[in-house]
């Protein structure tokens, strides 16, 4: 099967997702600039929020060249993958309404740990295929040290939430940081190969 509805479908379904978590954003009750002072926490929630899922969709892009056509496990992998991005608004607003309060941060973390765990799926269901280029197993194995780095990250802002949200908010950030820019060797190697 082509990868082409799949990607189709993956774009789309990101593209709402932005749409619901910026329909969280109310506008002020008043002309005041300090009217949106107490919107403040669900407006750094949001971009937070914002920047993981581009961050999701540009190293899916990424990905998903990797492979010249689809099965079953890629699918599927794809679809779990799709299902807990599409929970981010929900702890998106949860985290912002509720300040940063480290019930609402122990959530969010938990389901960016578990987009995590989707998407190491589907990495490992496309390095496993037979459809992958096997020119890049070598550089897909490499996402596996950052991931593993980004779950130790997500556990640890599980636990220091009880301590401190800000520490659990620094650990967003930082492993936001680690995968802004996708992988260039995929890039690289796709140019070399004549793509």
């Amino acid at each position: 099967m082509t990868k082409t509805r799949l990607e189709a479908f993956s774009d789309g379904v990101i593209a709402i997702i932005i749409t619901i978590m910026v329909l969280e954003l109310k506008v002020p009750h008043g002309e005041s600039f300090r009217d949106f002072i107490p919107l403040l926490p669900i407006f750094v929630s949001y971009v937070l929020s914002f920047v993981n899922i581009a961050i999701y969709w540009g190293n899916h892009h990424h990905l998903l060249h990797t492979v010249k056509s689809v099965n079953t496990k890629i699918i599927w992998s794809n679809t779990h993958l799709l299902f807990w991005l599409s929970l981010t608004p929900f702890g998106t607003a949860y985290m912002g309404e509720n300040h940063f309060s480290a019930n609402s941060v122990i959530l969010y973390a938990f389901l960016q740990m578990m987009n995590g765990v989707a998407y190491y799926i589907l990495l490992k269901s496309i390095t496993s295929s037979s459809s992958h280029d096997s020119s890049m197993t070598d550089i897909l194995r490499k996402q596996t040290s950052k991931g593993v780095f980004s779950l130790f990250a997500y556990v640890t802002a599980i636990g220091a939430a009880f301590l401190n949200p800000m520490i659990s908010g620094i650990l967003f950030v930082m492993v936001s940081v680690m995968w802004v820019m996708p992988d260039r060797n995929i890039e690289r190697q796709l140019r070399g190969g004549g793509e």
